[in-house]
């Protein structure tokens, strides 16, 4: 039988927390804590995003500093307000939003936000540091994938763990979290062969593809613990994941749902990271 892993209920838990542990912070410090979001162009699944972080910051009790720049900004007006915010005391973390509008370099932008600021756990300092598992700021969804996990006491050393997917986002901060955790990691992507027997071997089975219900049941391990990324629409225009949920749900131990699921962990790993920033800022 198998068990949900409700990413809803555990973002709603850790906010709570959250919120307590900033209301002491800002009490101790005599200062609030800051998170900039940056949003270029009026891509409307971007406002989405944004409009749900600064909700997030309110809730929790982070101060939102909230930049809304047209589609003609420039790629030097965007690289100097970075820097600006870089400066800025009163800013524990930056969030650029991504993808920025065309003919900007968001690896040029992203490039200016300091390691200790930088929230989304994309830099390459930040990733460099998880790779040789040394203290740094990770990044939000597969960061909240790790904590599902821990809510479960999902036990991952000496684990086969397969992530389907090699974005910078999730698939490659996911293998190098799992690795160090302990578990054996295979990394699969489009251009892996027999990718159906490297799933089929997997304990813990991360899907994060982008393709709705790729992962069907004859890919899934009786007992595996099955975590989806997804966020998709199916032909009838539904939200889903890229995992078969109906068909794979009762070969699994633990799976999560879409939605429900992942979703909700990655903002509040946003306000995690920023709090965390915030306290390593006061040498905490």
């Amino acid at each position: 039988m198998y068990e949900i892993i409700d990413g809803k209920k555990l973002a709603a838990d850790m906010r709570a927390q959250l919120k307590v542990d900033i209301a002491t912070f800002k009490e101790e410090q005599k200062r609030e804590i800051g998170l900039a979001v940056v949003l270029v162009g009026s891509d409307p699944a971007s406002q989405v995003y944004v409009r749900n972080k600064v909700k997030a910051c309110e809730e929790t009790g982070i101060k939102s500093y909230a930049y809304y720049l047209s589609e003609e900004t420039t790629q030097r007006q965007l690289e100097e307000l970075i820097s600006s915010l870089a400066a800025d005391d009163n800013v524990d973390g930056i969030l650029v939003q991504l993808p920025l509008p065309k003919g900007l370099d968001s690896e040029a932008a992203l490039s200016l936000i300091p390691t200790e600021k930088d929230v989304d756990g994309f830099s390459e300092s930040n990733i460099g540091r998880l790779a040789m598992n040394g203290q740094c700021l990770v990044a939000c969804t597969p960061n909240g994938v790790m904590k599902m996990l821990e809510s479960k006491n999902i036990d991952i050393k000496g684990k086969k763990a397969v992530v389907v997917g090699r974005s910078n986002i999730v698939g490659r901060p996911m293998a190098l979290l799992l690795l160090n955790a302990d578990a054996t990691v295979t990394i699969c992507h489009s251009k892996t062969k027999d990718l159906k027997k490297e799933c089929l071997e997997a304990d813990i089975l991360v899907a994060a593809i982008g393709k709705p219900k790729f992962i069907t049941a004859d890919m899934v391990k009786e007992g595996a613990v099955v975590i989806d990324v997804g966020m998709d629409r199916d032909e009838n225009g539904k939200l889903c994941g890229d995992v078969d949920f109906e068909n794979v749900k009762d070969k699994c131990s633990y799976i999560t749902p879409v939605p429900g699921g992942v979703g909700p962990m990655t903002i509040t790993m946003l306000m995690y990271n920023t709090y965390i920033a915030a306290t390593r800022r006061v040498g905490n």
